[in-house]
């Protein structure tokens, strides 16, 4: 398998990954370049589309299907349409995108279409009650739906501690507990939350919640889920320390146990990432910036088998 960037046309982030109708799916980011300034906001992350790319095999080529969704086409969206992700249900396929509104506070909007490439027609607004980044859908065995978001930084996550979004809210530190992402149960139709999102917890080997002050294990952004041999895998980057990380639990809903690193620091400032399993084995699609040797917004999306030990560990990337 190749360790080059899989897709050199475009410059792609934040891959999501999904094998509909026995081909593998890659729902990333788009990035672009931009004028606007690198800060702790992520304002240089300036993406306006989404472009769904397919492959038949690990090795292949990669087709890219074109825009699936374009900004202009969402009424409520100001700017920033950040990392997607995927889903499939009923016989029909979701697309869930962070990005600001009109008011500079992000939400989580979603748009259905009927083939895994799209097109997808968004929703007119961002599902209720939504905020900050990073949607991540998993569908269990059950048929029934979660999603799971959060940011922190740029991401708006340490806004809302509270009933609604505070301008000055910060991320804790030291001792405290650390921000935690979010999970909600998805509605049947895949359009809205079925509850309020709960907190998902990520607890250390005592079974405390890991502190504010532990960057290299805390959530940042990133949030992903699988199951593999029957227990929940959620998986995260922890932002400004650069690793992706992971947590194992019983339950869609926690709380996880820390697990370990998947991948180390990669080349450029983000990490994201997801996995997925494939014709009997099992990868890691993730970022770095190879291609604009090392511009932090120009990324490129890249792929690699991962394995796990005869206790469920997932062994750390090469």
């Amino acid at each position: 398998m190749s360790e080059k960037p899989l897709i050199k046309h475009l410059y792609t982030a934040d891959p999501s990954a999904h094998v509909f109708e026995g081909k593998l799916y890659i729902y990333p980011s788009h990035d672009r370049e931009t004028d606007q300034p690198t800060n702790d906001n992520g304002d240089q992350y300036d993406m306006v589309d989404y472009h769904v790319f397919s492959m038949e095999s690990i090795d292949g080529e990669v087709t890219d299907h074109g825009v699936a969704l374009d900004m202009k086409d969402v009424p409520w969206v100001k700017q920033q349409m950040w990392a997607p992700d995927a889903a499939a249900k009923n016989g029909k396929y979701y697309l869930y995108f962070p990005a600001r509104g009109k008011d500079d506070i992000f939400r989580i909007g979603v748009a259905v279409g009927n083939r895994p490439e799209g097109p997808f027609t968004p929703q007119p607004e961002p599902m209720k009650g939504s905020f900050s980044i990073d949607p991540a859908v998993f569908v269990d065995d059950d048929n029934e739906a979660y999603i799971y978001f959060g940011g922190i930084w740029g991401g708006q996550l340490q806004n809302w501690e509270g009933d609604s979004f505070d301008p000055d809210g910060k991320e804790p530190e030291g001792d405290a507990p650390a921000l935690l992402p979010r999970v909600a149960k998805l509605t049947d139709d895949m359009l809205e939350f079925a509850e309020t999102p709960r907190r998902i917890e990520i607890l250390d080997e005592n079974g405390d919640l890991l502190k504010g002050g532990d960057h290299d294990r805390r959530f940042f952004e990133a949030a992903w889920l699988h199951k593999y041999n029957g227990k929940y895998y959620f998986s995260y980057s922890t932002g400004d320390t650069h690793y992706l990380c992971y947590a194992m639990g019983d339950s869609p809903y926690g709380p996880f146990t820390y697990g370990g690193r998947i991948l180390e620091p990669v080349l450029g400032w983000t990490t994201h990432h997801s996995i997925v399993e494939f014709k009997g084995k099992w990868y890691l699609f993730h970022h770095d910036c190879e291609l604009s040797d090392g511009v932090n917004h120009l990324r490129n999306v890249k792929v690699k088998e991962i394995f796990y030990d005869d206790d469920g560990k997932i062994l750390p990337a090469k």
